[in-house]
């Protein structure tokens, strides 16, 4: 079975990337939904990562990832 996520990358006080995933997204997620919950994280500055606190919007991808096992534990 499928699994998905929503990965919300973000740019830090450093210059490098930082990723929040959020497992198993709805199905419905909007580009203005997703951008108005970055926006609101950089506000509160709700997070921070070793390289400082999130400072900017990179981008957002939803992940789907399958995977068949061949032999089973």
């Amino acid at each position: 079975m499928p699994t998905k996520r929503l990965e919300l990358i973000f740019q830090n006080a450093a210059g490098n990337r930082s990723t929040l995933a959020v497992t198993d997204p709805r199905d419905d997620l909007t580009e203005t939904e997703v951008r108005a919950v970055m926006e609101l994280i950089l506000a509160k500055n709700i997070f921070t990562s070793p390289g400082g606190d999130l400072t900017a919007i990179i981008g957002a991808r939803i992940v789907t990832r399958e995977v068949t096992d061949i032999i089973a534990a």
